[in-house]
């Protein structure tokens, strides 16, 4: 018998992640597999399937041509497993909606007596709703675009208490989309985005920001994941191998970002982390130079400080969009505008870089040689604290900071909570 099919089936695949969790679960032929609608019927009559996962937009689709369903996804009326029997026929399962619930879970996000509302009505809505209400909810509002719940009036659900995205709303490359604003819901108890790229969605930076518990997809991603490799290959895998390679992808997904005071050391410390890690090191200054075509100093002398900031919040959005596994050391004053604080933690991990202020190098530095340093730092202190995910000091060798920012940086499970 020739070698098994497994693999991702779906429209458009190149946002997916599930390549390097399914081998990393343990299934190193899992592959994506493009495929137009029409193209659907032929794909799934081929003899040689090991096993399938499905996402948009055939979760649904995929229904028709399964000879049995688990009566659990055909109470969703959603399938995201395939699986043929014995007889070589295909089985569907359901398997997002125990991912989702232990992500709920891990989080701290309980429905039990809850008014939930669920953003979309799609295939992952489904799933959603069934995992409210088999956990008790008190009621479950589906707002769509053009349904009697809709965007025009969710003023009427301003009590939900839980929030759930199930649209690909704030998905990679739409990345400063945000399905609403966490102000219209004042009562809310917990966020969760089924969206895993970015790591932090700007829904998800909304609700951190106001300490709500929340959680992204990435962890239901890697929980139904390794539901399916279950029914793939018979065998169960155990939690801390999904926490394991939950932590994993985080930390090889996420940009580790260096913020701080001009002259605390950020490129210096930089090019140390890079040399540690093996990451590439992206000097947002230097980026700024290459595509201004000038130096800072210049384009402050000729421009102004305005211009300047236009330029870097430009670049700075491009790079942490672009780019997933880098160092990035930013500038002084990145953190001054509050969308590129947003750009910085949904790539990323933020290391707040501190040094005394009496060992800043201000050569170079237009507004560390022209001002006042320690009003600068009280000013912007509070960003930097803001922003940060965790704190360093730079006190030794540029390599003993570097050894201590990656210890701290590669600690981090990927939990959400607050």
């Amino acid at each position: 018998m020739g070698e098994k099919l497994y693999g991702l089936l779906g429209r458009k695949l190149g946002h997916s992640w599930s390549v390097s969790i399914h081998r990393a679960l343990g299934c190193p032929g899992y592959r994506l597999l493009e495929v137009e609608p029409e193209d659907l019927p032929g794909l799934l009559a081929r003899g040689d399937i090991g096993g399938l996962n499905v996402t948009i937009p055939y979760k649904r689709a995929v229904m028709a041509h399964c000879a049995s369903i688990h009566p659990e996804a055909a109470e969703i009326g959603s399938v995201n497993t395939l699986v043929p029997g014995p007889d070589g026929k295909l089985r569907g399962y359901n398997t997002d909606l125990s991912g989702f619930l232990t992500m709920a879970r891990r989080a701290g996000v309980s429905f039990a007596g809850r008014k939930v509302v669920v953003l979309g009505s799609g295939g992952a809505s489904l799933t959603v709703q069934a995992a409210a209400r088999q956990e008790g909810a008190r009621e479950v509002a589906v707002i769509s675009r053009q349904g009697p719940d809709n965007y025009q009036n969710l003023d009427r659900h301003q009590d939900a208490q839980v929030l759930v995205n199930a649209t690909p709303v704030g998905m990679w490359p739409q990345l400063d989309a945000a399905p609403v604003d966490l102000d219209r819901f004042p009562e809310l108890e917990g966020v969760l985005d089924l969206i895993y790229n970015p790591l932090r969605t700007r829904l998800l930076l909304q609700a951190e920001e106001r300490g709500i518990p929340r959680a992204g997809g990435l962890a239901m991603l890697v929980e139904q994941a390794a539901e399916a490799e279950g029914l793939f290959f018979g065998k169960e895998i155990p939690e801390d191998r999904v926490l394991e390679i939950l932590a994993g992808l985080w930390q090889d997904r996420a940009n580790l970002v260096l913020a701080g005071m001009p002259g605390c050391g950020k490129t210096t410390v930089g090019r140390a982390l890079a040399e540690l890690s093996g990451r590439a090191l992206l000097d947002l200054d230097k980026e700024i130079v290459r595509q201004g075509g000038r130096s800072i100093p210049e384009i402050f002398r000729e421009e102004g400080e305005a211009a300047f900031r236009d330029l870097e919040s430009r670049v700075l959005a491009q790079v942490t969009a672009d780019r997933s596994g880098w160092i990035i050391a930013t500038g002084g004053g990145a953190v001054l505008r509050p969308e590129n604080r947003e750009a910085l933690r949904r790539t990323g991990r933020v290391c707040f870089l501190r040094r005394e202020l009496g060992e800043l190098a201000t050569q170079g530095r237009p507004l560390s040689q022209g001002g006042d340093l320690e009003e600068m730092y009280r000013q912007r202190l509070p960003l930097y604290q803001r922003t940060a995910d965790f704190e360093a000091e730079n006190r030794g060798t540029p390599e003993e900071t570097a050894k201590t920012i990656w210890r701290d940086f590669c600690a981090y499970s990927g939990d959400q909570r607050p």
